[in-house]
């Protein structure tokens, strides 16, 4: 017999796949709490017992993504078996598999917080709940999914460059896979565009990564 946690639970699985799946269908516009309701068969009240609004149902979808994301990275940071050149290569295949598969989804995952009118004039209260809110607070559970990742990705990216440069790279190869993905997304790499391809230019991304490793390793007299 289903306890009344566990119906619960169910439901608002349900209520996320729909809305994940009426993101990757149409955009933010195409979920509307009616429409995800509908689509997991729930009654109409159901969405509303689990998120506030449209922005909490899409938090939630972005947060399980950054979560997805950053167990990937995980398990290529804990791999033995694969070189670091390799998992760095690997994590940033994560986000342009995002990007090629679900580019409504790989946009919400970068937008900034505050920048929606109905996220805006909350000023103070804003930050705190986000720094210090409950565990269950969407915006602070993004948050948290977020951070595990960068953090996942920190880690891979010192065991390739070295501990001393290692946020300067990671930034570095993060804004350019983000441009990367984007121009992709917009048609101007390959034939038509820069003659390139989103492949090649992770891979000289990974290359300048190690070389800077070698580099470090070089000025402070350690082994390659």
């Amino acid at each position: 017999m289903v306890t009344r946690a566990e119906s619960a639970a169910l439901t608002r699985r349900a209520l996320l796949d729909a809305a994940a799946q009426l993101l990757d269908l149409g955009g933010p516009e195409a979920v509307t709490l009616r429409e995800v309701g509908a689509r997991a068969g729930v009654s109409r009240g159901a969405p509303y017992r689990h998120f506030t609004g449209k922005d909490s149902l899409l938090t939630a979808v972005v947060t399980e993504s950054w979560q997805r994301i950053g167990d990937q990275v995980h398990a290529l940071r804990a791999d033995p078996a694969l070189s670091a050149s390799t998992k760095l290569r690997g994590a940033l295949h994560a986000l342009i598999g995002v990007g090629r598969d679900q580019p409504h989804l790989y946009q919400l995952l970068f937008r900034r917080s505050g920048h929606r009118p109905e996220e805006l004039g909350e000023g103070l209260d804003r930050v705190r709940r986000q720094l210090c809110g409950p565990a269950d607070d969407p915006a602070v559970d993004r948050m948290r999914a977020a951070g595990r990742f960068q953090g996942e990705f920190l880690a891979i990216v010192t065991g390739l460059a070295g501990e001393r440069n290692a946020r300067h790279y990671a930034a570095l190869v993060l804004t350019s896979t983000h441009g990367i993905a984007e121009m992709e997304l917009s048609g101007h790499l390959g034939a038509d565009g820069l003659h390139a391809t989103a492949d090649e230019l992770i891979d000289t991304l990974v290359g300048v990564v190690a070389d800077a490793g070698v580099g470090d390793h070089a000025d402070t007299g350690e082994a390659a």
